[in-house]
């Protein structure tokens, strides 16, 4: 099956207000910038975003939070954008955080099947307990808060039940694909982008390197969780910010 389509506009066209996307990236690290852009050009809006971070100022998922587009999103991590924080505490966004090792596993149990699991982490905080602002009101008051979660003993210790991630799309980039979805990611770009597939109903990979098909041996990501792949140019694959350059003498 060709899983191929011309452009990154075609891939996300029905993209529509109110979807819930999970994006792949670790910072500005194998985040899908053509498709980002692709979904920004749409003006779909009311979306809510599943994501380790909301990109920085101006890149990454930042352009579409800089426009008003996200109304809801949930991650592990905020400290890199500070329009993300004054949308959260001013009450325009509704902010979910957990660990981040809870957020891989909710996103690996959603697209394996599993409703549910239990973790050790967050017991016996507020992730646990509840009472996490999600989202503030007008007046700076709490709006909608966490809530409690169940938490068991098994053998001896407590874990708290959290549940999977299931997403309508993701938006993920890989250094090399083939025509059946395949997908090879390059070293730490890995991070998220396979987890973020694996959770969606519909996934869309931009890829570096288009080939006919990859060797079974060095597939990172099976295609069975890729229903669209997208071709980038040349430009468009050297397109990569950096968060925090850093040089030595």
């Amino acid at each position: 099956m060709d899983k191929v389509v011309s452009s990154a506009a075609e891939a996300v066209a029905d993209l529509g207000d109110g979807a819930s996307i999970a994006v792949g990236g670790f910072g500005l690290c194998g985040v899908p910038f053509t498709l980002i852009e692709a979904v920004y050009a749409t003006g779909a809006s009311e979306l809510s975003i599943v994501s380790n971070n909301c990109g920085t100022i101006g890149l990454g998922l930042g352009r579409l939070l800089d426009a008003g587009r996200i109304t809801r999103a949930r991650g592990s991590y905020v400290g890199e954008n500070k329009e993300l924080a004054r949308r959260y505490l001013g009450g325009e966004i509704e902010l979910e955080l957990m660990p981040q090792g809870t957020l891989s596993e909710k996103l690996r149990a959603g697209g394996c099947g599993i409703p549910a699991f239990y973790t050790p982490a967050g017991v016996g905080t507020l992730v646990a307990e509840g009472g996490l602002p999600w989202r503030y009101g007008p007046d700076g008051e709490v709006a909608v808060a966490s809530p409690p979660k169940e938490v068991r003993e098994f053998g001896g210790r407590e874990y708290v039940l959290e549940e999977s991630i299931t997403t309508d799309f993701a938006l993920v980039r890989a250094v090399r694909g083939d025509r059946h979805g395949n997908l090879v990611f390059h070293r730490s770009a890995r991070n998220f982008n396979p987890l973020c597939a694996m959770a969606a109903g519909t996934a869309v990979a931009e890829v570096e390197e288009l080939v006919d098909a990859l060797d079974p041996d060095e597939v990172h990501l099976p295609g069975i969780f890729v229903q669209r792949v997208v071709a980038l140019t040349p430009e468009q694959a050297a397109d990569k910010p950096i968060e925090k350059r850093t040089v030595t003498k």
